[in-house]
């Protein structure tokens, strides 16, 4: 399966002539936990599962993409990770519960 392209763009200029800017999706969701929800980095960066420090970085990175695709005039483009549905995990063998007396 492929990636699914988006792409933003100014209006009447075609893509061929546009310079990109690549949006990965770490740095989409960094600007949609901090920007759009409103997190805290701590709690941002816990739930990526990275550091405060890393948070911080991909964040400044992804602010700086989207600042330079709307001042420039560049096509932003985003790209979705392609997400492979895991199995679930085994399963250990099942505890029983108290037998009943009749």
């Amino acid at each position: 399966m492929k990636p699914r392209q988006v792409i933003f763009k100014p209006a009447g200029v075609p893509l061929n002539r546009l310079e990109e800017v690549l949006l990965l999706p770490e740095e989409l969701e960094a600007l949609r936990l901090a920007d759009l929800e409103g997190k805290m980095q701590a709690q941002a960066a816990q739930e990526m599962g990275v550091s405060r420090s890393t948070f911080q970085r991909i964040l400044t990175q992804a602010r700086r993409q989207v600042s330079r695709a709307l001042v420039e005039g560049c096509a932003l483009r985003l790209q979705d990770e392609t997400v492979t549905p895991m199995p679930p995990a085994p399963r250990g063998p099942r505890r029983e519960g108290p037998t009943k007396k009749r």
